[in-house]
């Protein structure tokens, strides 16, 4: 299995939202995006960086960036968290985590969801990867700081 790392292009992928909209993503669409893989809805550490991502919003928007979650939880829980925590951004079900594997964000064997967030640039080239596991609002604050220098 590959890691997607700095200057790597990401995967095309389609997955469905929290409204069981499909939604696709590609290096050739044009858009930057933070991607950020998480463990698992209503959890502690995922219901708070989700919250920290959700905060940061207008930031993330005013650097041109949109924000995307993705774990292997359910459309419907994707949509129960979402609106829970009046979440301001795409929640995307990669039951499976065909797509979490493709970015390599995964860990012992490939098989316990990572934490992972990925800065991608409008070529659909990686800026920044991040990783930490029980870091809620550092994802955040690391993706903040490499947007702030490009």
């Amino acid at each position: 299995m590959s890691k997607l790392n700095v200057g790597d292009k990401i995967p095309s992928f389609c997955l469905q939202n929290q409204d069981g909209k499909e939604v696709c993503i590609s290096p050739e669409d044009g858009k930057k995006r933070i991607i950020y893989f998480y463990p698992k809805d209503n959890t502690k550490v995922c219901t708070e960086e989700a919250c920290s991502f959700r905060d940061w919003y207008d930031e993330f928007l005013d650097l041109g960036f949109e924000v995307i979650g993705i774990s292997g939880d359910s459309v419907s829980s994707h949509h129960k968290f979402k609106s829970q925590h009046h979440l301001n951004f795409e929640l995307l079900s990669d039951k499976g985590g065909k797509v979490r594997k493709l970015f390599g964000a995964t860990t012992f064997f490939g098989l316990v969801p990572h934490r992972s967030s990925f800065a991608i640039d409008e070529n659909g080239k990686v800026l920044k990867r991040y990783d930490a596991m029980f870091d809620s609002s550092e994802h955040v604050d690391e993706m903040i700081k490499i947007l702030k220098t490009n």
